[in-house]
């Protein structure tokens, strides 16, 4: 059985990313060979600059980034959210913060050597976007590995370390090598790309595609 690879460059405190995660998921309930495809998630930073350990609301950063009142914000990510919410996802974007996110791309690939890597990268999301959770302070990421199999000692080992950062580097180099500058991007056997949160349709049709080769 051969097997259909999808890269999928993505950030954990991107509101499309998970949209783009759960249209590629309606997607693969439709697609014929589900089971022959393997997902490998890699790291991109929406604000590499975002200084470590700086937290600030999601609105305030926008706000500043637009130069907009915060009503008119508001009413920007009122849409996004509406989208979310079709796709199942609660967004609690007036909750969220801005962090740094290299930690968190950290421990995605730790999770990633222990097949965990979509698990974790699912809940990160989840803790950002939906909970308010503030993912790049040490003891949440350990507490979020753990919920998802990540021991927590070798977590929280990581996390105070620099192990990972290389690779998450690398994953940045790669994306722009590519030509990758947002995310969500979607590489289907390192051949076809989707790029952003595209419909469930678009993505089953580019599933076909790349599974049945050139043509």
């Amino acid at each position: 059985m051969s097997t259909l690879r999808i890269d999928i460059w993505s950030d954990v405190v991107c509101p499309w990313c998970y949209i783009g995660k759960r249209r590629l998921e309606t997607a693969l309930g439709r697609f014929e060979h589900a089971d022959e495809v393997e997902m490998h998630w890699h790291g991109f930073q929406f604000d590499p600059s975002h200084p470590k350990g700086h937290h600030e609301p999601v609105f305030d950063t926008l706000a500043k980034k637009i130069g907009a009142p915060h009503a008119q914000v508001r009413q920007m990510t009122q849409q996004v959210t509406d989208l979310a919410a079709a796709e199942g996802l609660a967004y609690a974007l007036d909750r969220a913060v801005s962090v740094n996110t290299l930690d968190a791309h950290r421990l995605t690939h730790l999770a990633a050597q222990q097949g965990l890597g979509g698990e974790m990268h699912e809940r990160l999301l989840k803790a950002h976007l939906v909970e308010g959770e503030v993912v790049d302070d040490l003891d949440t990421l350990v507490r979020l590995g753990g919920e998802v199999g990540v021991p927590e000692d070798e977590a929280g080992q990581v996390l105070r370390g620099t192990k990972y950062a290389g690779e998450v580097d690398a994953d940045i180099r790669e994306a722009r090598r590519f030509g990758i500058t947002g995310v969500p991007f979607f590489m289907l056997n390192r051949t076809y790309g989707v790029s952003g949160a595209q419909s469930a349709d678009t993505f089953l049709t580019a599933l076909r595609k790349a599974h049945s080769g050139p043509q």
